[in-house]
């Protein structure tokens, strides 16, 4: 008797999961946004970095390289994140994440390499 109440309660559950809050980026093609948020932590301010970028590598290495510009110039912000055609992209110390909404499971586009240059994943050495 209990498991037809436990299976209505999972699949309400699904539903409502469905139905969650997702923040989606601009889906321009071609444009590479730097991502800031705004002082009220709830909004977020796109501003256009470089267009006619051909693909989402281009647009995290144009990411990356504002990253460290602001850093020798006293930044101290190790953490970014823009976004290109519907996706996110993360740049943080491990490497390059990106996924379809703030709120969604972050993929490893590119990694690290031992001297702190970004490599696609399969392009590193298994041991």
């Amino acid at each position: 008797m209990r498991r037809p109440a436990l299976v209505l309660a999972l699949a309400a559950a699904a539903a409502l999961a469905g139905c969650a809050k997702r923040t989606l980026p601009p889906g321009d093609v071609g444009v590479c946004y730097h991502v800031a948020p705004l002082k009220d932590g709830k909004s977020l301010r796109y501003n256009r970095l470089v267009e006619n970028v051909p693909s989402l590598e281009s647009c995290a290495a144009n990411l990356e390289a504002m990253r460290i510009k602001f850093l020798r110039l006293g930044g101290s912000n190790q953490d970014i994140y823009g976004a290109y055609q519907g996706n996110f992209i993360f740049i943080q110390r491990e490497g390059v994440f990106t996924a379809p909404s703030l709120e969604e499971h972050r993929y490893l586009a590119l990694v690290r390499t031992g001297d702190g240059r970004l490599a696609i994943p399969s392009a590193m050495p298994t041991q």
